[in-house]
């Protein structure tokens, strides 16, 4: 059965495949050990369809865009097939950063701006393709952001802007202040996270015609690892059953589909780094659940009848 990684209209320039990768764990997974692994994955990802990459300036300490941008600088033709996409606001406190002294949030415009300098040699590009701020900060000024945010665009540094982690409210604010659209907010959710489909993240994306990323679309692997999970526990029967019914190899591709379903139109960024994983992952772009279907994975992952 063959793969279906179809597109998302982010803005009118601007389109997403229908998966996302990210880089998130790069620098610690034992399946990555050098520049051919992550040539590896980028092909295999484009060869599937997927296109869109997702990094955080954070990632691997401050090491993950230097080593895929290591590695993409072995096949720059590659460049011309991605959308790239990056956040920045985060400050930790590692080696990498010595004069961070708690780990904490900066929005200020010369923070953005040395961030995507940054981010853009460790990558090797020119421009990034989305920037988003990676989470709400209680300091930012919506005016500074937005200043910023224009400096980077008429530099032509970054095409486009989203945010990550942003409730309702906080998008708003930010919004009002720009002049162009904030195309994504990227959030968890999950079949073990179900907080944006209740608390307005996912209305407001579908009111305003804004796509969605979420993040960590399979719970952080708690719905295969953690057997004292009872959530997940509860759970896996039911994708079982889902598994069977939709002839694909995993739950995986089923919680993956049950995502999809959303009207918002989602982008799950998949963290696997196992080309085969990625590969079986774009099987739930072919499922369509039937709604009770749907309704019944809820209703395990809420632990009630619906109302």
């Amino acid at each position: 059965m063959s793969a279906l990684v179809t597109r998302r209209q982010l803005a009118e320039n601007l389109s997403f495949s229908s998966l996302a990768w990210g880089a998130w764990r790069l620098r610690t997974s034992p399946d990555v050990s050098g520049t051919n692994d992550i040539v590896r994955i980028m092909e295999t990802a484009l060869d599937l369809g997927i296109t869109t990459f997702d990094h955080a300036d954070i990632y691997g300490n401050y090491g993950c865009e230097d080593y895929f941008g290591e590695a993409l600088a072995t096949v720059p033709h590659l460049r011309n097939r991605m959308e790239i996409v990056t956040k920045c606001d985060i400050a930790l406190v590692c080696d990498a950063r010595p004069d961070n002294r708690i780990n904490h949030y900066n929005t200020t415009k010369p923070h953005i701006i040395k961030s995507v300098e940054t981010s853009l040699a460790n990558l090797r590009i020119d421009h990034i393709d989305t920037l988003l701020i990676h989470r709400p900060d209680p300091l930012m000024l919506a005016d500074e952001v937005a200043d910023a945010f224009n400096s980077l665009q008429q530099a032509g540094k970054v095409r486009y802007f989203g945010v990550s982690n942003f409730k309702p409210s906080q998008f708003n604010l930010l919004q009002s202040r720009l002049d162009q659209p904030l195309v994504t907010n990227q959030v968890e959710c999950s079949v073990l996270e179900l907080g944006p489909v209740f608390d307005g993240t996912f209305d407001l994306m579908q009111q305003n015609r804004v796509t969605p990323m979420i993040w960590s679309p399979l719970g952080g692997a708690r719905l295969f690892k953690d057997k004292d999970d009872a959530v997940a526990a509860h759970l896996r029967p039911i994708l079982e059953e889902m598994r069977v019914k939709y002839d694909v190899a995993g739950i995986a591709e089923i919680a993956i589909a049950w995502l999809l379903a959303l009207p918002c139109q989602p982008i799950p960024v998949l963290g696997t780094m196992k080309p085969e994983r990625i590969q079986a992952a774009t099987q739930a772009c072919n499922i369509t659940l039937d709604r009770q279907d749907w309704f019944a994975i809820l209703v395990a992952a809420q632990g009630h009848p619906v109302p």
